[in-house]
């Protein structure tokens, strides 16, 4: 089995993944949302202590589960980039020392990959929980032991389109195997996850932020408010790339001229509002990538993808497009290392190890991670 670490920004995570069938049989995650609260966001400095705290308090689960048998495990994934280089490296230093005292391999994963292969987890153990999926298994292009589907596979409508959102992401890959995922689009600057976390600030929703604007834009809704307009980010921009800086600028200078205190129907009206533009932004500039892309299959990951509003928009989409929709389940959106252990199996298939001296973090991903000229 493969022994997985995420620890790229707040999420402590630990768990186990069966090579022989790629299914997870443990996982322990602990977040920090109570401790970042007080100050509106992550302080990298503090999450970096408590991963020093938290993951050997996990580790020791872990082997608990195990009783206290490690022989099982064959290598240890962790999470080396992107992310914040504090917290990283608390992973790291624990993935470098179980494998210097079990002698076994040691496998660097990225952290957007696993975003993507959060879509394959497998569970096995205890009762599953719900699945929020539109299909039972994962797109059939990850799920291939071939090394290269470009080679094995020479019709396109194979490829996998994936939507990356979260609070440090907002991009549009290609997939067409393992080793060949395109970058098609991302933001100019902020990402749909953190514009979301801070136009929550800016109302005082508190953190994290993203579901407490989800939650006022739902009262909206419900009480029939009328939302407020904002602009819609490059709505005149025909390339494939994001923006969320002008966006999330109008969600302030709004709230500037609202009187104060802003009402229920004030906060519901803006964060309906705003979460219907960052949304239409999202789509309309995945609509201009269907219009140049060939594959059946799309998805959205990453933890801003648990947002209902956008899947529903998303859904609707790739009906219009016929495009089959995947989408992780919601408790595998956020940070993991069920997604990282996922990922590990992929490598360990392929004998791709990183010697213990040559492996470093790095807070963006490195070159060759990606294609990065993907022209549509």
């Amino acid at each position: 089995m493969i022994l997985s670490i995420e620890s790229s920004c707040d999420d402590s995570s630990l768990a186990l993944t069966r090579i022989v069938d790629k299914k997870l049989i443990y996982h322990i995650k602990i977040s920090q949302d109570e401790e970042h609260s007080t100050y509106g966001g992550i302080v990298p400095e503090i999450a970096s202590r408590l991963h020093a705290k938290r993951l050997p308090e996990i580790l020791k689960k872990l082997k608990m589960f195990l009783n206290n048998d490690l022989s099982l495990i064959k290598a240890v994934a962790v999470t080396t980039r992107p992310g914040l280089s504090v917290t990283l490296i608390e992973g790291l230093m624990m993935a470098k020392t179980l494998c210097l005292g079990l002698q076994i391999p040691l496998i660097c994963v990225n952290h957007l990959k696993g975003h993507i292969y959060s879509l394959c987890i497998s569970k096995d153990f205890a009762a599953d929980s719900t699945k929020d999926s539109s299909k039972n298994a994962p797109p059939p292009l990850l799920e291939s032991h071939t090394e290269s589907l470009l080679e094995s596979r020479q019709n396109k409508q194979d490829s996998l389109g994936v939507l990356l959102v979260s609070g440090g992401h907002t991009q549009i890959l290609q997939v067409n195997d393992f080793h060949h995922i395109s970058i098609i689009a991302q933001s100019l600057d902020d990402s749909f996850g953190e514009s979301f976390d801070k136009v929550a600030k800016h109302l005082n929703l508190g953190y994290p932020g993203g579901p407490q604007v989800e939650r006022y834009a739902k009262i909206c809704e419900i009480n029939q408010y009328k939302p407020y307009e904002f602009p819609i980010p490059l709505l005149h921009n025909k390339k494939l790339e994001f923006s969320f800086s002008g966006l999330k600028n109008a969600v302030r200078l709004a709230i500037q001229e609202m009187e104060q205190p802003l009402s229920l129907q004030d906060i519901a009206s803006i964060s309906k509002g705003f979460q219907n533009a960052a949304c239409e932004h999202i789509v309309r500039k995945t609509r201009l990538f269907f219009q140049y892309f060939e594959g059946k299959y799309f998805a959205i990951v990453g933890g801003a993808s648990a947002n209902t509003y956008l899947r529903e928009r998303m859904s609707e989409l790739c009906n219009e497009f016929d495009k089959e929709l995947y989408l992780a389940d919601l408790e595998f959106c956020s940070d993991n290392a069920a997604m990282i252990g996922r990922v590990g199996v992929e490598h360990y298939l392929r004998d791709e190890f990183t010697p213990l001296l040559e492996a470093q973090i790095a807070p963006k991903s490195l070159k060759g991670d990606f294609v990065e000229s993907a022209t549509f």
